[in-house]
């Protein structure tokens, strides 16, 4: 055994896994240090998940081992995974929504008494005791489909810490945070890594694979591109082995000259929604990408819901073309004269049917178009999402396959081509990036700017600050729910956008917005 693998927690060799004609990862070989903090970075459908299913049991390789701490083992199960030491908190989480968070938290290793039944009472005060060691609270009792997918994600990996593991893989972990929340991974990963544990990080966001990770391993179409330090290789260099080319500029051109935007398009009044949106004013104009900023819980969803007809409008009102607008549910939402479509914050369970065909995802909203008499026309139907495909950049396979096959970066833009079809001029995009690879969020940087310059108008929201820094043609911040600033052309900046998020520049409470 040499000094390489015997230092090694994970040594991957030659690892092969298809699925049928397709090949997932092909002849993969790399080593993680025992004890370090290990990015695996590429695009989505590199073979990232592929790996990480196959250390977590829940695939087995065609060819190729897999060795822990030195020892080639057969993963054959996730229990056999759970064995060697390993957990995994999954990007697609595998919490039970329909359970409480103390139930999720005991699956599937529930203490039990000599009678075999269930220590509740025992496991409660574990767990309570856990969690506060990990620096958060969440009611135990309350149903984990009900919470935030913020909260939901740390409970994931809450959950996969509470099981004591030596090796620990974390699928996006930051996707569904932000903020403080991110803050406090840093902290988790950077605490774990002190008592000696080994954590497989897999992100998008070089900004926090610089901040959490000591090493890296690049894979592009399944096969390893490299594996080296950290410090050692720029963002660009990391972003140009990730997609096989330079990314130049990763986001289009803004219009320079702000004559370039028409009358508003959609336009919000003293605007109460949901349970955090405390009074919003602006107007979205033709033409523009208008970003909307702020830490999690600001209002900003309530908002995105209510222009959609999703969150009740408590006061205040919504005009389209400078004309009153009654919009209380999608479907008032959808009319022609209005035109407005949502790309929603969790597009596995809000934005898509997962078992069903990219054709019927994306022309569902509007099936009634291609039906003049009655019946569907297929013709028609097939020729508006084969052009929606082809303006978002998704493989004409997709009309016929179900979506739920595709990368996550994929099912966005099948998400996203729904509304193309339905001819909407007017996008609500909630952090439609949300762990997704840079080569995909460049593509749907340029199709955002396409619409936009073809007459379109966006409304955006992202958790990435740069994103709306460097895409959005102004910025609005809210904050406890009110809009506090509004920041454009070159006063735009990070700091720009963070002060007034984290209240430094923000009207007290109760101030008029």
């Amino acid at each position: 055994m040499n000094t390489e693998t015997a230092t090694s927690a994970v040594s991957v060799k030659g690892v092969r896994k298809a699925f049928g004609p397709t090949v997932a990862v092909n002849d993969v070989s790399f080593d993680i240090k025992a004890g370090s903090v290990h990015a695996l970075l590429g695009e989505n459908g590199a073979g990232k998940s592929t790996l990480v299913k196959l250390m977590s049991g829940l695939l087995q390789p065609d060819t190729g081992s897999i060795s822990i701490h030195g020892k080639p083992v057969s993963l054959t199960s996730p229990r056999a995974s759970h064995a060697q030491g390993i957990q995994t908190a999954f990007q697609e989480m595998t919490l039970v929504r329909d359970l409480s968070v103390l139930d999720n938290m005991m699956l599937p290793y529930a203490p039990q008494g000599l009678t075999g039944m269930i220590r509740r009472s025992h496991a409660r005060a574990a767990i309570e005791k856990h969690l506060g060691k990990l620096g958060f609270a969440v009611d135990l009792d309350a149903e984990v489909g009900r919470l935030d997918l913020a909260l939901q994600q740390k409970i994931e990996i809450a959950r996969a810490i509470y099981r004591n593991p030596q090796i620990l893989l974390l699928d996006e972990p930051t996707s569904t945070l932000s903020g403080g929340d991110v803050d406090w991974l840093g902290r988790l990963i950077a605490s774990l890594k002190a008592e000696g544990k080994t954590i497989v990080f897999i992100s998008h966001r070089m900004r926090e694979v610089r901040a959490f990770c000591d090493s890296l391993t690049i894979l592009r179409n399944g096969q390893h591109i490299m594996t080296g330090s950290v410090s050692e290789i720029s963002d660009g260099d990391v972003i140009e082995k990730i997609v096989g080319r330079s990314i130049a500029q990763t986001f289009p051109p803004r219009p320079s000259d702000p004559s370039a935007f028409g009358e508003p398009v959609l336009s919000v009044r003293d605007l109460k929604a949901g349970n955090k949106l405390e009074s919003a004013n602006f107007d979205l104009r033709k033409g523009e990408i208008l970003g909307i900023a702020g830490l999690q819980g600001m209002g900003q969803l309530d908002l995105f819901l209510a222009c959609f007809g999703m969150s009740e409008i408590k006061s205040g009102h919504l005009l389209v073309d400078g004309q009153r607008a009654s919009i209380t549910s999608p479907v008032d939402a959808m009319r022609p004269n209005i035109s407005i479509g949502l790309v929603p914050e969790d597009r596995k369970t809000e934005g898509l049917f997962l078992k069903l065909n990219g054709k019927t995802n994306a022309s569902i909203p509007v099936i009634e178009r291609f039906a003049p008499h009655g019946m569907i026309r297929s013709d028609l139907e097939v020729a508006a999402v084969r052009q929606a495909f082809e303006t978002v950049e998704v493989n004409e396979r997709a009309l016929w396959t179900r979506a739920g096959s595709f990368s996550g970066g994929n099912q966005q833009k099948i998400s996203i081509s729904k509304w193309l079809v339905a001819q909407s001029r007017i996008l609500l995009l909630f952090d439609p990036t949300r762990g997704i690879d840079v080569g995909t969020k460049h593509e749907l940087y340029v199709m955002m700017r396409d619409f936009t310059n073809a007459g379109g108008s966006i409304l955006f929201h992202s958790t990435e600050v740069p994103e709306l820094v460097h895409l959005c043609d102004r910025v609005l911040v809210l904050y406890a729910g009110r809009m506090v600033a509004e920041i454009a052309g070159n006063k735009l900046s990070e700091g720009a956008i963070m002060r007034p998020a984290l209240g430094h520049d923000a009207p007290e409470q109760g101030a008029a917005a």
